[in-house]
């Protein structure tokens, strides 16, 4: 990959940098300081006119507990569409592995009627390796593309000046002859169509003898995984998280964290005789925090595909194939694995 831009990645280390908790946060924490503050300054006043603006924390707490649940459901089931992300993208890792060791173990001159030489079969075999690299990169490209649903319309989403994938047409093309490239580029779904040419590279090469009918079967069977594989992920691409649990999701946490500051304050003004109200500020914000926290990670793990912090790492897994299969080709000059920048996986 050429340069140091970020594209939709995973965030790889252990422990978040503080940074990056403080880039999600510090807007909310600010909301949540002023928000407290303006109520204990109120409720002070007010109790000096015999106006009590403080709610019983049963209510408050009634509404955490069932606030809890339902976000704790919504993060389970984003959790749930990120890890079903990666399991495809593990077994399009699994299944390329099998179609180039198909492609070099049965393409072969055993049944051809014209024997081709060493060389020239070579150049089958890495024709038909490269171009399912070519596919794999495509694929990646088309799930990155930018659609109603990213991120732009995610709550609480801080700039991590994340490059577009859509740039990176160079990883189809390095793997394509001109005319093909061209071909493909055109296609609303290039993807499909590069599996489809696959397909036809078959038929010739049945026709021709080099492959013969059983294992011709075998390696459509292959092609149909392909196809299988990549439509699971358009499924997940193209099908939102459903909006009336993420909505909801969102406004009963806001529910909860603006009312909270009147159920605290009211318990801290009985302890030492209200010498301590002030600490419902830092409590009421550190609630908040939590409780907003929850609801962004489920906020921004709900799409894996959308060219964000949170993505799965697809260019470091179509770099681990392209490394993979041009090796079992017998290439020694093959491109690095792509390593985190800045604890993050592309």
């Amino acid at each position: 990959m050429q340069g140091q831009h970020y594209f939709g990645a995973m965030y790889v280390k252990r422990n978040i940098r503080a940074s990056i908790i403080l880039s999600f946060a510090w807007r909310n924490l600010i909301k949540f300081t002023v928000w407290s503050t303006i109520v204990v300054v109120s409720f002070i006043y007010l109790k000096t006119i015999d106006i009590n603006i403080g709610i019983p924390f049963l209510p408050i707490s009634t509404i955490g507990i069932a606030v809890a649940f339902y976000v704790g459901f919504k993060n389970s089931q984003s959790y749930d569409r990120f890890w079903e992300g990666r399991k495809i993208w593990g077994g399009i890792v699994n299944y390329s592995r099998t179609w180039a060791n198909q492609v070099l173990s049965f393409v072969s001159n055993l049944h051809a009627e014209v024997k081709l030489g060493e060389n020239e079969l070579k150049e089958v075999h890495r024709s038909l390796i490269y171009r399912h690299i070519a596919w794999v990169n495509a694929l990646r490209i088309q799930l990155r593309k930018t659609t109603i649903h990213d991120r732009h319309n995610l709550s609480y989403v801080p700039d991590f000046k994340l490059a577009n994938d859509r740039d990176c047409t160079n990883h189809v093309s390095t793997f394509l002859d001109a005319g093909e490239y061209a071909d493909i580029i055109s296609k609303a779904n290039g993807a499909t169509h590069i599996n489809k040419n696959q397909g036809q590279a078959l038929k010739e090469l049945r026709e021709s003898g080099l492959i013969d009918e059983f294992r011709h079967m075998r390696m459509m069977d292959t092609l149909e995984e392909f196809y299988n594989l990549q439509g699971m992920c358009e499924r997940i691409k193209n099908t939102p998280f459903p909006r009336q649990y993420a909505y909801f999701s969102s406004l009963f946490v806001w529910i909860f964290v603006v009312l909270l500051p009147f159920g605290l304050v009211e318990e801290f003004e009985k302890i030492a005789d209200g010498s301590i109200i002030w600490l419902t500020i830092p409590f009421s914000v550190l609630i908040s925090w939590i409780f907003t926290t929850i609801e962004i990670v489920g906020d921004n793990s709900e799409d894996p595909f959308e060219n964000y912090v949170n993505d799965v790492p697809m260019t470091a897994i179509s770099r681990t194939i392209e490394i993979d299969l041009r090796e079992m080709l017998g290439e020694t000059e093959l491109p690095p694995k792509v390593e985190p920048v800045g604890d993050i996986l592309l």
